[in-house]
């Protein structure tokens, strides 16, 4: 009795009978999408279109929208457009490379910095250049830079192109010399002053601008050193990307 109960246990052992059939089935199913994905085509620049749409769209663009228009949702997926984003970025690297060079005869790409984000072409001015500590009036002596900067904004591929000023601030709060209380108010003022030059000293199309103040809230180093926070003390000037024009009606 003892032996054939051991025999019974023995043919139990292992997997059920039907999971060899369930295996065959999923490895078939792997096989056949495989072959699918093989047949596939991915279109890269539709599929970056389509994260950018996504990014607007959720709010997590660099300082951007917390929501975006859901017509840019579907124009991801167009072809002519895609191609209109491509252009528009060729512009954007070749603005930004003769920038740069100006900047470089000038020697002032040290406290003046060009770069490329997902919002569109940022020139960051370092508080130094353009003001002095705890004040927003602009300083006589840069406003030729500003002029030339200008001449850039008001180039024939450019004009169409949205510019946001933004103000930001170290964590050190504004002295007792200054007519600001606050690193908001002292933000604001710089940005809105840069933006009232634009306009009414240069004479470019208000509807293009906007103006924003950060304070001491969107640093670009940890407020920690000296260093650090010369760097958050900035004006950026933003020429955006045509999907985030605040001029369109």
């Amino acid at each position: 009795m003892a032996r054939r109960r051991i025999s019974e246990d023995k043919t139990q052992q292992g997997s059920p009978a039907w999971m060899a059939t369930y295996g065959d089935m999923v490895t078939l199913l792997l096989c056949f999408f495989v072959l699918l994905f093989s047949f596939s085509e991915i279109d890269v620049q539709k599929f970056e279109a389509i994260i950018q749409s996504f990014q607007g769209s959720l709010g997590i663009l660099d300082a951007g929208r917390s929501i975006e228009p859901s017509q840019y949702i579907s124009d991801g997926l167009n072809d002519e457009l895609t191609t209109k984003q491509l252009e528009e970025l060729e512009d954007f690297r070749k603005l930004q490379e003769r920038l740069q060079q100006f900047l470089r005869e000038r020697e002032l790409d040290a406290d003046i910095l060009v770069s490329l984000e997902t919002r569109g072409l940022v020139l960051r001015f370092q508080d130094n250049v353009l003001f002095d500590p705890g004040r927003a009036e602009i300083k006589g002596t840069f406003t030729e830079i500003l002029l030339n900067i200008a001449e850039f904004l008001d180039e024939a591929e450019y004009q169409n192109k949205s510019v946001k000023i933004e103000g930001h601030t170290d964590t050190v709060p504004v002295g007792l010399n200054s007519k600001h209380e606050t690193n908001w108010e002292l933000s604001v003022a710089r940005a809105a002053n840069v933006v009232r030059f634009l306009i009414e000293d240069v004479g470019l199309e208000p509807t293009r601008f906007s103006a924003a103040g950060y304070g001491e809230y969107h640093p670009v180093a940890p407020n920690d050193t000296v260093e650090n926070r010369a760097k958050n003390r900035r004006v950026d000037i933003v020429i955006l990307k045509s999907e985030l024009n605040i001029s369109t009606p």
